[in-house]
């Protein structure tokens, strides 16, 4: 999967959380000063064509909605930083995560909770 640049990822950041929406939607996500309306639609266009963004047309207008899933491109850069800098160890990530995020001990907690849901999640499977 290819990367979203920094425009891209705040165009995507903005439909993720609107689900679907009019060009004018998305530019006033955007703070102030907000970019000119003919760059988002440039952008929008683009990442039509790389197919990360659909629409559906109603006469003029164009109703866009996100077809590449949040969760699966976080996932994928997630994948690909692992790889890239820890060895392509999980295990290398997560100590360097816990060691190095300044978590709370409430937070470390709630890790450790999750990670023994999943434990017991994959001794059932």
């Amino acid at each position: 999967m290819k990367s979203l640049n920094d425009s891209e990822l705040q165009i995507m950041e903005y439909l993720w959380k609107l689900k679907k929406a009019f060009l004018k939607e998305i530019v006033d996500q955007f703070p102030d000063p907000k970019p000119a309306y003919t760059t988002i639609s440039t952008l929008v266009k683009r990442m039509c064509d790389k197919e990360y963004i659909g629409f559906k047309k109603y006469g003029r207008d164009k109703h866009y909605f996100p077809i590449l899933e949040k969760k699966n491109y976080f996932s994928s850069k997630l994948k690909t930083m692992v790889n890239d800098f820890f060895n392509n160890s999980n295990t290398q990530f997560a100590s360097f995560f816990t060691k190095n995020s300044n978590m709370s001990l409430n937070e470390l907690e709630e890790l450790q909770k999750l990670i023994n849901q999943e434990i017991l999640k994959k001794k059932n499977d």
